[in-house]
């Protein structure tokens, strides 16, 4: 008995992890450790939506496996086929080890019949750092309910240049913002505890790093970014996530820094991410960023050699399919070019995460979970979080909001009809469309016409006469513009096809960035009417819009606004909330303005401040002013807020000293609304260039007519620090400026 009970010890969950990490790897063949450092396509084994034992038999053999994707079917056949799948792996493999069953959750679980919140951008514009870890919460029960153990999700890059398309899958430009938004997701998704319950996940830190600046705004591209921009912008999201949020998994970005591929760079996945950082959890590629290295990279000569490169440099699994980490792989362990301990090590990773997440307890989903699966409490969520995140552009002669028993609304668009979900969902029946959205919240008298005028990129202006004729019928119009992602495209995740060709997402870059085909000469139509007109941009990235912000009244960005957007926007429109998005990300007067991120250095915009116009040529650009259309963390109201009464106290610090900063903030207005306080910073003299400002703080109250709230941030080192030439973090002696809304004042510190 004490034999039998020796053996099974790693199957005791009463025993520390790590001794059950050794334990099973003492147990384990090079062949089942190689198994747990791969993933299998689960459609290998899924037949029809069903879970095929026999074509698992040939898969899996005795060895096992570390991860399989989600097989994305309904909620009640994904529990059957993952149940299925853990049974045998459980039951019929030499050890019983469960596999890792991982799947996208940006926003949402990407799986049929799951709830679809807006998508990252967008959760980035609510500048709600509880709300977005309800939306997290969320996710991880509904993809638990289902089976699934791990998201392959936050993304923490950084979106610096907007014609990259995977600028819709980030939470902005900002470091802070995204730090702060990606630590509330991840104590939503994981939890606060070292081990991982049965209604959370463990999250993947994607992509590290930098992957948000490749070179032109191409996908995949090179970044060049120096290594004191790496640390103090880039890498602080993903440090805050594993030293503060304790993330368990990581994936490395495509692209490459300073000459090496970031999945073979043992500088980030070793020396700053388990060496400095203390990471505990595994590395998981990318799908196919290991084969990338010999064919695409070109830094290693065969698929065996890269497997061998990534390896080193601290990657832990492979995913989708074994490239690099198979039977050559295994052959240089034999021959002794590969060390049993680099295979230890990435097996052992894989395993602790197994572990700390309960899977040798209970690997199985239960059928009566999945009732949670787009529940109404959800539904209610995502509806809030579009409303949230929608923000108001421009509001001239407060034309919003709209009242919902005007005579005729005149609904145009190629947006206006489709539901805009962005990549990584799968598309359902009951998503709500602007135009449905506005056609149920009007009064019964008020008249909806509808007319598409155009597609979003094709060059015909077919559609623009019947556009026109209802525009000049209606007593105000709403415009729809914007662009489509894989997912209405039909060419990438999901297999609804409402657009032959996508113009944002993963791979889909752009040279300029005004709204696509003939969407601007279409509003410029529906203008010309005379009648009133309002645009709603739902689209993925910013929008050089120039044209519209100077000649349309009024403007609404909703971003992809998720299953619930129709009703969220006319919730909007007509005034049952007000708008509080704020932009995370600033707006380009055109592409050749890039980059116009709001935390530039003091020189970045010029040194004659002569900016000029095409009536008025200047310096520094002759012909258009530097700054962008609009800037990160703008976004107008119903309401008007006033600040007041800023304070520093104490006004004098040491180098390692805090300050609390307060303001009061009041609405003025006669509506109810939600503001969003920010506070920056600017080291007014350094020994290295620093920022012309930072974020530093932030929070959204909710102000009734009249009401006054006093606003609380806490400043520290943390926030006035910076890398010296030395490559040193240290707080300098000297002013800082502290800014909340209109207002300043000096903080300084001692020397």
């Amino acid at each position: 008995m004490a034999k039998r009970q020796a053996e099974a010890l790693y199957k005791d969950a009463a025993q520390p992890v790590e001794l059950r990490v050794r334990d099973l790897l003492s147990r384990m063949t090079l062949e089942e450790k190689l198994r747990q450092m791969v993933q299998i396509d689960s459609a290998s084994f899924v037949k029809e939506g069903r879970f095929d034992e026999g074509a698992a038999k040939k898969a899996f053999g005795k060895l096992g496996v570390g991860t399989l994707q989600d097989p994305r079917q309904s909620p009640a056949r994904n529990v059957e086929i993952v149940n299925g799948i853990q049974k045998y792996l459980t039951g019929s493999t030499r050890l019983g080890i469960p596999a890792m069953i991982i799947s996208e959750c940006l926003h949402g679980h990407m799986s049929q019949g799951a709830t679809i919140f807006p998508q990252a951008i967008g959760l980035g514009s609510m500048w709600d750092v509880a709300l977005h870890r309800r939306i997290a919460e969320a996710i991880a029960k509904e993809a638990r309910a289902v089976g699934v153990a791990q998201a392959l999700s936050p993304d923490l890059d950084l979106a610096r240049d907007p014609r990259w398309g995977r600028v819709e899958e980030t939470y902005g430009e900002d470091p802070y913002l995204v730090e702060r938004l990606g630590v509330a997701y991840i104590r939503g998704i994981q939890g606060e505890r070292p081990t991982v319950d049965r209604e959370h996940l463990v999250v993947t830190l994607k992509h590290f790093a930098a992957h948000g600046s490749p070179e032109g705004g191409v996908n995949l591209a090179p970044v060049a970014v120096g290594p004191r921009e790496l640390h103090s912008l880039y890498l602080q999201p993903f440090r805050a996530a594993v030293v503060e949020a304790g993330a368990l998994s990581v994936m490395p970005a495509y692209s490459e820094f300073d000459g090496v591929p970031c999945s073979s760079s043992k500088t980030l996945l070793t020396e700053i991410l388990r060496k400095q950082w203390g990471f505990v959890g595994y590395v998981y590629s990318d799908y196919g960023a290991i084969g990338m290295l010999h064919h695409f990279h070109r830094t290693a000569c065969d698929m065996a050699e890269a497997g061998r490169q990534s390896l080193e440099a601290g990657m832990d699994l492979e995913a989708p399919s074994a490239y690099g980490f198979g039977d050559r792989l295994r052959e240089m362990v034999e021959k002794g070019v590969v060390p049993m301990e680099l295979i230890d090590r990435a097996a052992g990773n894989v395993l602790r995460v197994k572990f700390l997440a309960g899977l040798f307890e209970n690997p199985f989903a239960e059928k009566s979970s999945v009732k949670i699966v787009n529940c109404d409490e959800h539904r209610g969520l995502a509806r809030r979080a579009a409303q949230e995140s929608i923000v108001l552009l421009k509001n001239e002669k407060d034309l919003l909001p709209l009242d919902r028993n005007v005579g005729t609304i005149a609904v145009i668009g190629p947006n206006a009809d489709v539901a805009q979900l962005g990549d990584y969902c799968i598309a359902k029946d009951g998503l709500v469309t602007p135009l449905a959205g506005i056609r149920e919240a009007v009064g019964r008298k008020t008249k909806v016409l509808y007319a598409r005028g155009c597609g979003i990129w094709e060059p015909s202006t077919e559609g623009f006469a019947e556009a026109v004729k209802i525009a000049s019928e209606a007593d105000v119009a709403v415009v729809v513009i914007g662009g489509a992602s894989m997912i209405t495209s039909g060419v990438g995740w999901g297999s609804e096809e409402k657009q032959p060709v996508a113009t944002c997402g993963e791979g889909f870059d752009r040279t300029e960035l005004g709204a696509p085909g003939v969407q601007q000469e279409l509003v410029e139509a529906v203008v010309a009417t005379g009648t009133p007109t309002v645009v709603v941009m739902v689209h993925g990235r910013p929008y050089s819009v120039e044209w519209i912000a100077e000649h349309v009244p009024a403007i609404l960005d909703a971003w992809y606004p998720g299953e619930q957007g129709g009703h969220a926007l006319a919730d909007v429109l007509f005034g049952k909330v007000s708008p509080s998005g704020k932009l995370p990300i600033s707006v380009p007067r055109s592409v050749g303005h890039v980059p116009v991120f709001y935390n530039h250095k003091p020189s970045a915009r010029g040194y004659y401040h002569r900016p000029g116009s095409p009536e008025t040529p200047g310096r520094d650009y002759v012909f258009s002013p530097p700054s962008p259309l609009w800037e990160f963390g703008f976004g107008l109201s119903y309401t008007t807020f006033r600040y007041s009464n800023l304070k520093v106290r104490p006004l004098t610090i040491a180098p390692g000293g805090r300050a609390t900063v307060s303001v009061d903030v009041r609405n003025a207005g006669k509506r109810e609304g939600r503001e969003v306080v920010q506070l920056y910073v600017n080291d007014l003299v350094s020994s290295v260039t620093t920022p012309v400002k930072v974020l530093r703080g932030f929070t959204k109250i909710t102000l009734r007519p009249g009401e006054t709230q006093t606003v609380e941030f806490d400043l520290g080192p943390e926030d006035l620090q910076l890398l010296n030439e030395h490559f040193e973090w240290v707080v300098e002696p000297g002013d800082f400026e502290i800014m909340v809304g209109p207002l300043k004042k000096k903080l300084r510190v001692k020397a």
